[in-house]
């Protein structure tokens, strides 16, 4: 069943928009994603335009992260207190994003940058998650802890001023990290449309020392409300957000969360880790790949923008 994206102006398969939804709903409820790492390679793979992928990317996200979030708020594994921080910073980091945004696309380097940025960031953050888990399940088989939080255990984040208490992940820690974690997440949400918890999760585990279980919920959490403020002024600043590309998304996104958040709950932190780390992988080789491979067309035709 084809439908017509008026921003994009192009023709899809509506199926197959249903499909990516669903996929990466699921993904989201399952690791605490929002799934944009994911959703914006796949549309830039479908031939959307990468300023339409990157931009109705974000807001897909929110919906998949709302239906993933509303799971983990009636398990009570959400730190509102971390989550609000994280908020503010992202807020600031994606204002910062939007203007960055603009520039690579009116000099004509947004696709080659987003492609670079994607590589670059996943491939880092895949091999560095894949190393511990793989690492961590082998402790747990052989009978050791596979535990990343061990009571005193502190690193230099932990020294840092303006401490603050985080009740609900049994914190008390600087909100400097928390604060430019949150503006790394917002200004990569608004350049490459993704929810950013492919870092945040890892970041919140490795250097903050939040519990595996209030992390994903603290992430979907925060992902909801930053992505809503990059899709607004992405939509109003550089027109690139095509709403009912945005619909079709987000349809099956929210019914496929919900089953991600299920199938997480059987599954142990090291395993779910050791899962999003191929993951992320696989989307960097696959972006990688893109990048040496001589394209269909050498060519392509774009109107002029005025600025």
């Amino acid at each position: 069943m084809g439908i017509y994206l008026p921003i994009a102006e192009m023709s899809v398969n509506l199926f197959v928009l249903l499909a990516m939804g669903a996929a990466v709903g699921f993904l989201s409820g399952l690791f605490g994603v929002g799934g944009g790492f994911l959703i914006t390679p796949l549309l830039i793979f479908y031939n959307i335009p990468p300023a339409i992928a990157v931009a109705t990317g974000a807001n897909q996200v929110i919906a998949s992260s709302f239906s993933g979030a509303l799971a983990h708020f009636k398990r009570g594994t959400i730190d509102f207190k971390l989550g609000s921080v994280l908020l503010v910073g992202g807020v600031f980091g994606s204002s910062i994003g939007i203007y960055v945004f603009k520039l690579l696309r009116q000099i004509g380097q947004l696709d080659l940058f987003v492609s670079l940025l994607y590589v670059g960031l996943l491939g880092t953050v895949g091999a560095l998650m894949l190393i511990e888990s793989v690492n961590s399940l082998r402790a747990a088989r052989g009978g050791g802890s596979a535990s990343l939080r061990r009571p005193g255990q502190h690193n230099w984040i932990h020294k840092l001023p303006l401490k603050m208490r985080f009740r609900a992940s049994k914190l008390f820690v600087s909100v400097i990290p928390v604060l430019g974690l949150g503006a790394a997440i917002g200004f990569l949400a608004s350049i490459m449309g993704v929810g950013g918890g492919f870092i945040m999760v890892p970041a919140m585990i490795y250097l903050l020392k939040v519990p595996t279980n209030v992390v994903i919920g603290t992430s979907l959490f925060q992902i909801i409300f930053v992505s809503a403020y990059t899709t607004i002024v992405h939509a109003t600043t550089n027109k690139t957000v095509d709403i009912v590309l945005a619909l079709a998304l987000m349809v099956g996104g929210v019914a496929g969360a919900q089953y991600g958040a299920k199938a997480g709950q059987k599954l142990r932190g090291e395993q779910l880790r050791a899962l999003l780390a191929v993951l992320v992988l696989a989307v960097a080789i696959r972006l990688a790949f893109d990048l040496f491979v001589r394209p269909a067309n050498l060519y392509s035709l774009s109107p002029l923008e005025v600025f």
